[in-house]
């Protein structure tokens, strides 16, 4: 089990380092001007995205499954927990959209807005790894 929640870890950190990578390419794909920055943007996104943050995403929760099944479920931190990781899955879901309104170019939003969006899964990361590590009920 122990190589198990390694593995977890690790997908975890590859899965987050896209969460927080992506929303800053937002915020420059949203100040771009010329053409091939913006191409150069969609490029990056689309292997970001597709190449690290979705496949890290997916073998950490693969890797939590298997965890939960081994270890069972117990402590209100571990419901909260889940509840944090469902939210990081929507949030994964909403950078997908606007990836795709990138692709298509069809962004809505500015460069600040992009620059607070990127704040989210800060917050994310730091009430998982509190709730794993200090347990707090």
């Amino acid at each position: 089990m122990l190589w198990v929640k390694a593995f977890h870890i690790i997908f975890m950190v590859t899965w987050f380092a896209g969460l927080f990578y992506l929303p800053r390419l937002f915020v420059y794909h949203a100040q771009a001007t010329d053409a091939a920055s913006i191409d150069r943007f969609k490029i990056m996104e689309r292997k970001l995205f597709y190449g690290i943050m979705t496949p890290g995403a997916v073998l950490t929760v693969v890797c939590g499954i298997w965890l939960w099944l081994g270890y069972g479920f117990s402590g209100g931190w571990l419901h909260l927990k889940l509840a944090v990781v469902a939210l990081t899955i929507a949030y994964h879901y909403w950078c997908w959209k606007i990836l795709v309104d990138f692709k298509v170019d069809r962004n809505a939003q500015s460069h600040v807005w992009y620059r607070w969006f990127n704040e989210v899964p800060v917050l994310f990361l730091l009430v998982t790894v509190i709730l794993v590590v200090v347990k707090p009920f």
